[in-house]
């Protein structure tokens, strides 16, 4: 207790020091969230570029989410164990390499593994972005101010994801969106090389079977899912990966039992609030980029638009997550993370509903602005006060364990929902009695529904989160005295 209330004072006493780590925080979050979108509306001229097949293509996508999905609860682990700008500085390094890796690929081979390492920079530096929140910032506004620009970097980053791929590729051709990285990951690595330094923690084991086993699992996981829209939910493909993925995170559960510094802090899941925080990443990611997805999809073969209008046509939804961090960021600090994470989940619940209405013969006006305007204000109330119930109460030195978490849940929600909902639209397109543009509006309006009542079932979870209870449990005694006392010696 008399650590952490030292280390909250230290934070306090550092005005200049804070401005970096927010930068950080947004920089980085805005990066890792761009690049999920980054190339999709780029691929077809990626494949006619370097000739990918159909099914190589996917691995463009499948590569980042892959390395990314894989490596998050142990990026996240490793930056409390060690330095976290250590860690932030390798991270955002490979990211910068591979970025120019990518640009530079003379072929479809080369591209997929600068995706994969690009994938395996953000799992470093993403939870440690997050991890800085907790460990900076006291709770209250300032914290609260802090996950507002984490969720506005969150949102804003996918959706310009879309936005950037439609016009440089338009513009300046597909390997622009690899280079556009660059000056983001400079602009973000001076910001971390200006960060406080950080003791790395003493007497502390890497729990080194828990990370194998909850990398693979997660891993496997990631794979069998995203095979599933390739090869169908039935395929080896799928199943093989997916339940291999099962039995190695059981296997990790029954390892962090045991472990006497664990990966992941089992007893963390008594806590309702960290659940709730994390079944909502789960189920709200999911209906939130499929709905990406599938609005991208009707704007180009249902709406006639191009690629360049395409990505403009998304710059409503991201002045409304602005407007809506602003206003989240005061609210949350006098209602609390539950009001906001129902509310906000609802709206945006009601705005991808409006989206599953839209027709071809609809416009920007019918079908795309008013739509994008509720969903965004709802979504970005609810990403700050799902920062804010994930993190409220944890111990600094935990910080990057529940940020790596939360991350893999949003990812392995926006894995699942996608595959899932694209597996239905395709069912609905080819038993709809229409044929053409109409067959495929509705399929996208079926999956948009569904990816609505996604959003209104993670909503609806945080009212298991008790009114007044922030704080998250401390580690339990028996697993936690003997490591925090060599820590506490070694540090006096």
């Amino acid at each position: 207790m008399a650590e952490t209330s030292a280390s909250e004072s230290r934070s306090a006493q550092l005005p200049r020091g804070v401005g970096w780590v927010l930068a950080c925080v947004a920089g980085i979050q805005f990066l890792v969230s761009l690049d999920l979108s980054l190339v999709n509306v780029a691929l077809p001229a990626i494949q006619a570029d370097v000739g990918l097949s159909d099914a190589a293509l996917s691995w463009v996508v499948t590569a980042y989410v892959l390395l990314y999905g894989g490596f998050l609860l142990a990026g996240g682990r490793l930056g409390d164990l060690f330095s976290r700008r250590h860690v932030l500085v390798i991270g955002m390094s490979l990211f910068g390499i591979a970025s120019v890796l990518g640009g530079l690929a003379p072929n479809g081979g080369v591209l997929i593994a600068a995706r994969a390492l690009q994938g395996f920079g953000a799992a470093l530096v993403a939870p440690a972005a997050l991890a800085l929140v907790t460990v900076y910032f006291p709770e209250g506004q300032g914290r609260s101010k802090a996950l507002g620009l984490w969720a506005g970097a969150t949102l804003i980053g996918g959706a310009l994801g879309v936005v950037l791929s439609g016009v440089l590729t338009e513009i300046w051709g597909w390997r622009a969106v690899m280079f556009v990285n660059v000056p983001i990951v400079l602009a973000c690595s001076v910001a971390v090389l200006r960060l406080p330094e950080q003791r790395p923690q003493m007497g502390i084991r890497i729990d080194v079977a828990g990370a194998v086993l909850v990398t693979a699992g997660m891993a496997s996981l990631v794979f069998g899912v995203s095979m599933a829209e390739l090869e169908g939910w039935s395929s080896p493909w799928t199943l093989g990966p997916a339940v291999a993925g099962v039995a190695a995170l059981a296997a990790f559960v029954l390892v962090e039992r045991r472990a006497i510094d664990p990966m992941m802090r089992l007893d963390l899941f008594r806590h309702r609030a960290v659940v709730a925080a994390n079944v909502f990443a789960l189920l709200v990611t999911g209906g939130q980029l499929a709905s990406f997805f599938f609005v991208s999809l009707h704007m180009q073969q249902v709406l006639g638009f191009d690629a360049l209008a395409t990505g403009v046509a998304f710059l409503p939804f991201c002045l409304g997550s602005a407007v809506a961090m602003a206003i989240a960021t005061k609210l949350l600090p006098r209602l609390g993370p539950r009001a906001l994470l129902v509310t906000g989940g609802l709206i945006g619940a009601l705005g991808i509903a409006w989206f599953s209405l839209g027709s071809p013969d609809g416009t920007f006006l019918s079908d795309i602005l008013g739509p994008s305007i509720v969903t965004s204000l709802g979504l970005g109330a609810g990403f700050v006060a799902m920062g804010g119930a994930a993190t409220t109460g944890v111990p600094q030195e935990d910080a990057g364990m529940v940020s790596g978490l939360l991350n893999s849940s949003r990812l392995l929600g926006g894995s699942l929902g996608l595959a899932a909902l694209a597996t239905l639209a395709a069912s609905v397109t080819s038993g709809s009695d229409e044929s053409g543009v109409a067959a495929a509006s509705a399929g996208y309006s079926a999956a948009l529904l569904c990816a609505a009542g996604l959003v209104a079932l993670g909503a609806l979870a945080c009212l298991s989160i008790p009114r007044g209870a922030d704080t998250a449990p401390k580690p339990d005694a028996d697993t936690a005295t003997a490591p925090r006392a060599s820590r506490t010696a070694s540090d006096s």
